[in-house]
């Protein structure tokens, strides 16, 4: 009997099983593949790589990518640009990719309603998370549309009445660009600075409110220097001008309590692969009572009570749902042990050098996003010197631009120090030995660096090299 009618006349959970099978076995012959021809050493841990030796053979050249050489895959300390996928997350994912498949739009046989009811009760998972109501959750393909539906939706549809928004400096670029895009249809924005600690200040939101003024747009936990603004204050007086708050909280959702009501938002931009679940799926909340108002961004179908048309993607929906129920089973003990590594992160890095500085907030911030500067030092270098670290220098958004953070521009941070800047991102799934590790490189690779730098041979001599007057030739 052929494979393809024995597969069709076993059950539902024989299905699955045989999925998940050969899921896994496809996973191995890959990993197997992948390292007898490319001849790497297992470096998926900073444990790993701290055990084993140099390799001596000539023959093992290890991994080349965009010229760069490195031994094996380097630890990965950059869960703001995307963390990994749960384990859980993939297992509730798989059945919905071989044998639960169908549309959850089809209404009129069991697929669709398998595929409907799985979506429904990703919804709620969404939902339970954030303190809303299944029918407040639309789902999008990230935060980015997320923000540009927000953004753009609510002040096309008040155009006739609302002709300006409020922001901050140090908001997401997709948020900026959506400002940038209104301002070019006449609406006027306006952005706020923020404090040396990253910080808004709620007298200079209070001061720029307008009779016309259509939207507030601030960001919970900021994606580069992890500053977390005090939306519940932002929320009280929104609700005192009657004007919609806006919210991306990408960077939030799963880390620290999120609760829709208590910060009075109107609208929140969601992630899926910032909580340990799939790329390609996101989610709006738009709150019901007072009513909140956008105009679609796509034209399609209708889905999603026609404010995001297009086929709701079920695994990955399935996946996002089951990566924020594991998050509010999860929230408090990642909290506290992503504590200790960073604290494990700054003790290890400043009782061996001096000139660190913590970007943003020290107090109102999430603790898994590290964020520091290091004088005399030049921040691509030391990427460069990083090969074992996964770490960035910023927003994965705009790591491509040689020019420093605008993030860390707008605390005020000079420009010099603002070059020297790397980001480290802690997860569920980070060590110690991934964050001693990490310590032992970037000491090793900032020390080097400052043997070559003459500033720092200058400062040590105790001259204040901003007082010397350069000339130019």
């Amino acid at each position: 009997m052929p494979v393809c009618i024995r597969y069709h006349r076993l059950s539902h959970n024989q299905r699955c099983a045989m999925a998940s099978k050969l899921f896994a076995a496809a996973l191995r012959r890959s990993t197997i593949t992948t390292t007898a021809n490319l001849c790497i050493r297992p470096l998926s841990t900073a444990a790993a790589a701290a055990t084993l030796e140099p390799q001596e053979d000539p023959t093992r050249t290890g991994i080349v990518v965009k010229g760069v050489q490195i031994s094996g895959r380097p630890l990965y300390l950059d869960m703001q640009a995307t963390s990994p996928v749960d384990p859980r997350v993939l297992d509730a994912m798989l059945p919905y990719y071989v044998s639960l498949y169908g549309n959850p739009h089809s209404r009129t046989h069991l697929y669709g309603w398998e595929s409907e009811n799985a979506v429904e009760t990703a919804r709620s998972q969404v939902a339970d998370l954030i303190g809303a109501s299944p029918k407040e959750i639309i789902f999008t393909s990230g935060a980015t549309e997320s923000n540009n539906i927000s953004i753009k939706g609510v002040m096309h549809f008040y155009k006739d009445k609302k002709r300006h928004v409020i922001t901050t400096q140090t908001e997401h670029k997709c948020v900026l660009d959506s400002c940038r895009h209104l301002q070019q249809e006449g609406f006027e924005i306006t952005y706020l600075p923020v404090g040396s600690d990253g910080l808004v200040d709620l007298q200079k939101l209070r001061d720029a409110i307008r009779p016309d003024t259509g939207l507030v747009s601030v960001m919970a936990v900021n994606n580069e220097i992890g500053v977390i603004q005090p939306l519940e204050e932002i929320g009280k007086i929104c609700k005192e001008f009657k004007i919609p708050f806006h919210t991306d909280a990408a960077q939030a959702l799963g880390k620290i309590p999120v609760d829709v009501d208590k910060w009075n938002v109107s609208l929140m931009s969601l992630s899926g692969h910032k909580i340990y679940g799939p790329k390609g799926v996101g989610a709006l909340y738009i709150r019901r009572r007072p009513r909140v108002r956008v105009e679609p961004q796509m034209s399609g179908g209708g889905q999603e009570r026609g404010l995001r048309s297009g086929t709701v993607p079920t695994p990955l929906v399935v996946g996002f749902g089951a990566a924020c129920e594991i998050s509010a089973q999860e929230m408090e003990y990642d909290d506290k042990r992503i504590g200790a590594l960073q604290e494990r992160l700054l003790n290890g890095i400043r009782a061996k050098l001096d000139g660190v500085v913590m970007n943003g907030s020290t107090e109102s911030r999430y603790a898994g996003n590290v964020n520091l500067s290091f004088a005399y030092v030049e921040g691509e270098s030391l990427l460069m010197g990083l090969k074992e670290v996964a770490v960035s220098s910023g927003s994965a958004c705009t790591s491509a631009s040689l020019e420093p953070s605008y993030v860390l521009r707008a605390l005020g941070v000079d420009e010099d120090m603002a070059h020297t800047s790397i980001r480290f991102g802690i997860g569920r799934f980070t060590t110690e030995e991934e964050i001693d590790r990490a310590v032992e490189l970037t000491v090793k690779q900032v020390e080097k660096l400052r043997e070559m730098s003459p500033l720092y041979e200058m400062v040590k001599e105790g001259i204040d090299i901003k007082k010397i007057q350069w000339t130019q030739h």
